[in-house]
């Protein structure tokens, strides 16, 4: 039997550049090499792609982006063909591509850009699509079609300027503080403040401004954050209910890949019952976004048991310790399983 060629997209131009390289690195090593052939794409933090043909470690150790392990690439935008071009010194020569996973977090990959690419090649998308892709990324549209679907989200201002700020300002405050300022797309909590005073807004919000145009300020929500794993275009698996338990503060970048003061508890310390409830409200937001592949959903449970949106992680962390396959190996799918689902899901078998 041929092996499928799946073409892992890893790097970026993009903030969360180091994070992709982890998730990427986990997602090549846990693949089945007797079924898969991985083609490993790496793209600079300047946004030139190569085929890259080294060792994976190098991935890890971002040491991956040098002249004897890569080669400028490209995929063809011709439909039938699903290849990749590889621009040697004097010739181009090509790789089939039977489906593109891209492992890449934040802007320009997990945004709806690269999977626009992939599309337009005919190349079959491990994850999300473009529409998908760009609402989940984007904090205030999300919140706005998810409440629309009956699902309590945070009230929110958004800010387009910093000039943009007085009138918007005094909405914000009349929420109370606690505030959290975040810019509208961006991930791993990168420009993200919790605000506990007025004299520290200003700072918070030129903060979140130098990660995106457009920033969202939030009220703070009482409880805890729980998530949900989701996979499946139209029968949907869930994972078991994660918790984050935080010691003060909030879930930032160091508490995220580092868990310094923090914990994760799977499954969560919750009910059946609830734990229930979560499950299927990640399945309604999974739907009313349009996601398909995979996704993790990360609500807040209120003290009186109510559940609020927070975001969905259309390609969240996947490493061996991240969230969205700990949720899955909590419900009977170990690590390189849900790499095969995944890629079924996408060739459609």
């Amino acid at each position: 039997m041929k092996k499928l060629h799946v073409a892992v997209l890893f790097g970026g131009c993009s903030p969360e550049y180091s994070v992709s390289l982890e998730s990427a690195h986990s997602v090549i090593h846990h693949m089945n090499k007797e079924i898969y052939m991985p083609v490993m794409i790496g793209i600079s933090q300047k946004g030139d792609w190569f085929y890259f043909d080294g060792t994976i470690d190098k991935i890890v150790n971002d040491t991956w982006c040098n002249p004897s392990d890569c080669t400028p690439a490209a995929f063809t935008p011709d439909r039938g063909a699903q290849k990749l071009l590889l621009f040697r010194s004097e010739q181009i020569e090509s790789i089939r591509v039977d489906a593109a996973f891209p492992v890449l977090h934040g802007k320009n990959g997990e945004d709806g850009t690269v999977q626009g690419l992939i599309e337009l090649a005919g190349i079959p998308l491990i994850g999300c699509g473009v529409l998908a892709s760009a609402l989940c990324m984007d904090k205030d549209r999300a919140h706005k079609l998810v409440r629309m679907a009956g699902v309590r989200v945070p009230k929110s201002v958004v800010l387009k300027s910093c000039a943009d700020t007085a009138e918007n300002l005094i909405q914000a405050k009349q929420m109370g503080f606690p505030l959290f300022i975040k810019p509208i797309r961006a991930g791993s909590s990168y420009g993200i403040t919790k605000v506990l005073a007025q004299n520290a807004l200003s700072n918070a919000v030129a903060l979140a401004f130098q990660y995106d145009d457009q920033v969202i300020i939030e009220e703070a929500i009482d409880g805890f954050e729980v998530g949900c794993a989701v996979m499946g275009n139209d029968d949907l698996l869930v994972g078991e209910v994660d918790e984050i338990e935080l010691s003060g503060g909030f879930f930032d970048f160091t508490e995220k890949y580092t868990l310094k003061t923090s914990a994760i508890h799977v499954p969560a310390r919750v009910s059946k019952e609830k734990s229930d409830e979560i499950k299927q409200m990640a399945k309604v937001i999974y739907t009313t976004l349009g996601c398909r592949g995979f996704a993790r959903v990360d609500m807040f449970l209120t003290p009186a048991g109510e559940i609020v949106f927070n975001e969905v992680n259309t390609i969240p962390g996947f490493t061996a310790h991240s969230r969205y396959p700990s949720m899955m190996k909590a419900a009977g799918l170990p690590f390189g399983e849900i790499i095969s689902h995944l890629i079924e899901l996408a060739v459609g078998k």
